[in-house]
């Protein structure tokens, strides 16, 4: 089974659980930035596992970006915007057959979630959802993720890899 987890990381937070997800799945399971995502490494993909963060109470956005890029916070690290958002990268997948899952990674509490809207997307590009979207647990606005989350994700990466069988 050939499977991608594709991410989209501003603070290295997603990108962290994009590799144990893929770690959880197997060895050979690449976790890709939706920059790297393209051409000859979709072709064929049995699984895409897609994840990204949230900002202002919903799967992140170019505009969410520029606005982080404009204007990053006080106190915040650099973020990293040198890959598309995954919203952009889900409007450019083109239409498949295989199965998905979504993730996000959010802080806790009543502050939105993005796994939700990534699973209709690639729903609706024709991969059928193989489990529910989950999120994963970022200890304040610019990480850290909080204790736990990475063997979180890497326990649901093995069970996306026993479902997917």
């Amino acid at each position: 089974m050939k499977t991608v987890v594709v991410y989209e990381s501003v603070w290295g937070n997603t990108a962290a659980v994009a590799h144990a997800i893929a770690e959880g799945i197997g060895a050979d399971t690449p976790a890709l930035t939706t920059a790297e995502a393209t051409g000859a490494a979709m072709e064929s993909v049995d699984l895409i596992v897609a994840g990204a963060p949230v900002f202002a109470f919903r799967l992140s956005s170019d505009k969410a970006r520029e606005d982080i890029r404009k204007t990053p916070g006080k106190g915040a690290p650099p973020p990293d915007l040198s890959h598309p958002s995954l919203r952009s990268w889900l409007d450019a997948l083109p239409a498949g057959s295989g199965r998905s899952a979504a993730f996000d990674t959010r802080v806790k509490g009543p502050f939105g979630k993005g796994a939700p809207t990534i699973a209709k997307a690639l729903e609706s590009k024709g991969y059928a959802r193989l489990a529910e979207p989950t999120g994963f647990i970022v200890a304040g606005r610019y990480g850290p993720l909080r204790d736990g989350e990475l063997e979180r994700a890497r326990a649901w990466g093995a069970e996306l890899a026993r479902l997917g069988g």
